[in-house]
């Protein structure tokens, strides 16, 4: 297991999955420090062929990611924090578009900026009764500015998310995932079981188990293919199946079906 140990942003990589967690305290809040080094690692991930899935978590046990630090925005003037805004705006964009599936294990308190982060993956799994999850930033004065008013709105309805954010309410992972915000909750004892599940979970979707680049592309395909027309979604579709089409997995895939055989995927 090969690990690099950064301040704020820890990366590791284990049978395919690079784990990025978030680690600061209090609450592994995220400063302009911490935007810069999650895009480090966000582009790491990209560029590392040995990386073929990604799990983002928080480190210990109480929060997954509590948001944005106050004391840091309290202290900048409006010109800072709105490219500090426009900054992790372009990070979790790139964690969106990277080809390479996304799973936000929310192990603790997962609001504010912390939700905005989580939104941006692809798969969202909660340890159950750990914490609550919201977007409480009314309360502050402001708006969720990471992307939380976008990516919320998609996720549920526009209704629904605007009564979210205007209340400001918190609420349980049980009631995030009835809401179609999570997709699913754990019942697991320790923080450390359910980091090692979602390891288990996370290594489905890498070689040999599956062939991961279809699984990077299936997700390319909704990523950008719902925020455009539908003909121009099914030409970017046509695009990334051509790709495919031209890897050592597809071979693979149509050899196992026809010889009744499970696949063994090589990641190419």
């Amino acid at each position: 297991m090969e690990a690099t140990q950064a301040k704020l942003v820890n990366t590791s990589v284990k049978n395919g999955v690079m784990t990025i967690e978030l680690n600061f305290d209090p609450g592994n809040c995220y400063t302009h420090e911490m935007m810069k080094q999650l895009d480090a690692a966000i582009l790491q991930a990209r560029f590392d062929e040995a990386t073929q899935a990604i799990v983002l978590r928080g480190a210990g046990e109480k929060f997954f990611c509590a948001g944005a630090d106050i004391n840091m925005l309290k202290k900048a003037d409006p010109t800072f924090k709105y490219y500090f805004c426009l900054h992790a705006n372009e990070t979790l964009n790139r964690l969106e578009h990277t080809p390479k599936i996304v799973i936000a294990a929310l192990n603790g308190h997962t609001v504010g900026g912390g939700l905005e982060i989580a939104m941006a993956a692809d798969i969202r799994i909660a340890r159950k009764g750990s914490g609550k999850v919201g977007l409480p930033e009314v309360a502050l004065g402001v708006l969720p500015g990471t992307g939380g008013t976008q990516r919320l709105a998609r996720l549920v309805n526009k209704s629904k998310a605007i009564e979210l954010m205007v209340t400001g309410d918190v609420f349980s992972f049980d009631d995030a995932q009835a809401m179609g915000i999570i997709n699913q909750v754990w019942e697991i004892a320790t923080a450390q079981e359910f980091f090692d599940k979602i390891q288990t979970y996370a290594e489905q979707f890498c070689a040999p188990n599956k062939a991961s680049k279809a699984v990077g592309r299936i997700k390319r395909a909704v990523q950008s293919g719902a925020e455009i027309p539908f003909e121009s979604a099914l030409a970017v579709e046509r695009e990334l199946q051509q790709q495919l089409f031209q890897g050592e997995d597809a071979k693979e895939g149509l050899a196992a079906y026809l010889e009744k055989r499970k696949g063994n995927f090589s990641g190419r």
